[in-house]
């Protein structure tokens, strides 16, 4: 019962951290349309920053998960403005090898500039603790994971339905022409679609920092692919879906560690994908995206 108590803690965990960034893609893929790769990248800027700021004497973890949430926010913004505003009226196929491209550059940045292998940081370890409830034994950072994607998915909600900028957002999501035509500025629209995307990438820098306790130049990557896949298959632009498709993920990979002998284990990426697959062809549009008219493809 314990064991099987703590995999599903795991999934929890892991769907939770998948959320978080699915949140942080599919809030700025539900206005510009723009699947952000480089969003691992800011992930990564955001512990760089904590890391720096520790050689220099920073020794208070409130300080650190402060400054990593304040860089997620501007590195995100500053993005936005230098690299995808000028492609915005772009095919959609520029913004996305403009992303790729920025990824690429930051990442030879980081190993250029700081060092191309992990870097220790521990101030964050004291975020993962164990802790007995009951008879069972359970990390405190898997319970803040999930406290967190859910404050933080209730938070965005709120935010979106109840601010001046929230709304101006949800309308430019469906329409963008008629929000300039009321006034608002697509800049400032954008550019709080970013400043959010990026406080969510703060938020899982911290809990990347404090399980893994260390920095690395590619440590975003594979977590924005997975966070990728997770929003394919919840239904991507939905912000519900993307953090049902991150629980889900997370299921089916701690699901399948469970289910595989342990001779097997390395072809647990290869079953996830397979299931992936068996879903989106059940689901072409996403376990709750909308369905849409693709025109007729037959031969």
């Amino acid at each position: 019962m314990e064991y099987f108590l703590q995999q599903f803690l795991n999934a929890l965990a892991f769907g939770a951290e998948y959320a978080l960034v699915a949140l942080g893609l599919a809030v700025v893929f539900s206005i510009m349309g723009l699947v952000n790769f480089a969003y691992g990248e800011i992930i990564a800027a955001s512990a760089y920053a904590v890391l720096l700021a520790v050689a220099v004497g920073l020794a208070s973890p409130i300080g650190a998960i402060v400054l990593a949430l304040a860089m997620g926010v501007a590195a995100s913004v500053l993005l936005e403005r230098v690299a995808f505003r000028p492609v915005r009226k772009a095919p959609l196929t520029t913004g996305l090898l403009t992303a790729f491209g920025v990824s690429i550059i930051l990442q030879n940045l980081f190993q250029l500039l700081i060092s191309p292998r992990p870097q220790a940081m521990p101030l964050l370890n004291g975020l993962n603790q164990t802790l007995m409830i009951g008879p069972y034994a359970v990390s405190s950072l898997q319970l803040m994971q999930l406290a967190t994607a859910v404050v933080a998915g209730g938070g965005l909600v709120w935010f979106l339905n109840h601010s001046t900028l929230g709304i101006a957002m949800r309308a430019a999501a469906g329409d963008f022409a008629m929000v300039r035509l009321q006034g608002i500025r697509a800049n400032r629209v954008i550019a709080g679609a970013f400043a959010l995307s990026g406080l969510l990438a703060g938020v899982a820098a911290v809990f990347i920092l404090a399980r893994r306790g260390s920095v690395a130049p590619d440590m975003g990557f594979v977590l924005v692919l997975k966070a990728f896949v997770a929003c394919v298959i919840g239904g991507f632009g939905s912000l519900a879906g993307a953090a049902l498709g991150g629980m889900v993920l997370g299921f089916i990979e701690v699901g399948l560690l469970v289910a595989l002998p342990a001779e097997y284990g390395g072809i647990k990426e290869t079953l996830t994908y397979c299931i992936v697959i068996a879903l989106l062809l059940v689901r072409p549009e996403g376990l709750i995206g909308a369905r849409r008219e693709l025109g007729d493809k037959e031969a």
